[in-house]
């Protein structure tokens, strides 16, 4: 077989759009595939392959799912008309979701039974790091599936984390993963916000703390959407009760306490319950600064 596979990526949002990019400068054939008929048509005319993938679907190398939810990706492969029935034996299903441990290791046995190799393949890195081929791929799976997906692992990762045979533990550490990131947005716009109670400009916050021991990378990204008053979606507020929901549903099934967690879930719902949904998730800055009566810069409060 050459180099060159045919791969079709499903959900063509920032970073599914991203990686479909990755993997057309990489020199494969990509379809892409989005219910945004613009975003598909977008995809085309930047080089993807035109015509109907799911015809095609017999010929696809490897299917990656880069969809919303466990939802989505069940019925993107198994609801009615569901790929897994229309690809060929030994295809690989790369999924990038978030979703529950077990969900993976049950799609990962469903999707076994029709000869196909399924790679459990969270993401993490955003917008920007998928459209430069640069992410961090936290991915569990079988030999087989690990070797189908390696033409787009080596197209769309800076990293690769092969965290062993069993599918479930590429989503256990993604949720270890957006368990700190939700907490670490939430304490940023807590540690802003109580900054300006104490006339400590956020400015002046993000000068000086990513120099000491209280920065995360969280902080350091997301700080300067508030200081600059840009709420532009790069990672929306809405992707957090989603998320946080996941981490907060396993920790309830190992019959863990996860309190911090659960903090900073309830204000994520507040910030989507007070219309913020759509904008950046930095936004979450809003509710501290209603609460106390704040005004952020840029006149939000």
């Amino acid at each position: 077989m050459s180099d060159e596979r045919t791969i079709a990526v499903i959900g063509l949002g920032s970073m599914g759009y991203g990686i479909a990019a990755s993997l057309l400068k990489a020199g494969h054939s990509v379809y892409g595939i989005d219910l945004d008929e613009a975003a598909a048509t977008r995809f085309r005319d930047a080089g993807g392959a035109a015509g109907s993938a799911i015809e095609k679907a017999a010929e696809i190398d490897i299917l990656v799912l880069v969809v919303l939810n466990a939802a989505q990706t069940e019925a993107v492969l198994f609801g009615d008309d569901g790929w897994a029935g229309r690809l060929s034996s030994g295809t690989t299903i790369v999924s990038c979701a978030t979703v529950p441990p077990a969900f993976a290791r049950d799609m990962a046995t469903r999707a076994e039974a029709r000869g196909l190799a399924y790679l459990d393949a969270p993401i993490s890195g955003g917008a920007a790091k998928a459209a430069a081929g640069k992410l961090s791929i936290m991915a569990s799976g079988s030999q087989a599936a690990f070797e189908g997906a390696r033409p787009m692992l080596d197209a769309c990762a800076e990293t690769v984390f092969e965290l062993g045979a069993d599918p479930g533990q590429g989503s256990a550490m993604k949720a270890i993963n957006q368990m700190l990131a939700g907490i670490h947005i939430a304490a940023m716009a807590e540690a802003l916000t109580f900054g300006m109670t104490q006339d400590v400009d956020p400015a002046k916050v993000m000068e000086v703390i990513p120099k000491c021991a209280g920065t995360s990378w969280m902080f350091e990204n997301r700080g300067p959407h508030v200081v600059d008053g840009d709420y532009s979606p790069k990672s929306s507020i809405d992707i957090w009760p989603k998320d946080l929901g996941i981490v907060l549903d396993i920790a309830k099934g190992a019959k863990f306490g996860a309190p911090v967690t659960a903090a900073a879930l309830q204000q994520f719902l507040a910030a989507s319950g007070s219309g913020l949904g759509a904008e950046d998730d930095a936004a979450v800055a809003k509710v501290y600064a209603r609460n106390a009566g704040l005004t952020l810069p840029g006149g939000a409060s």
